[in-house]
């Protein structure tokens, strides 16, 4: 049996580990991926939709980010 790494998972984990390490924990210090040092920030859109869908990550109008 082959072994896929839990991709969606290591992301989330990643983007959620970056976001509180910079600071950006409410909408004033909310942070593009770029900013937060999240690497490829456009790849996985579809997990970070998820994220923004299920609350556990913000997105504001002007596109930066926060937990």
């Amino acid at each position: 049996m082959a072994f896929f790494p839990p991709v969606p998972l290591i992301r989330r984990n990643v983007i959620l580990n970056r976001l509180r390490n910079c600071g950006a924990v409410s909408e004033q210090m909310a942070k593009t991926f770029a900013e937060a040092g999240i690497i490829n920030p456009n790849g996985f859109k579809h997990i970070t939709e998820n994220l923004v869908k299920r609350g556990t990550i913000h997105r504001t109008p002007d596109g930066r980010y926060y937990v």
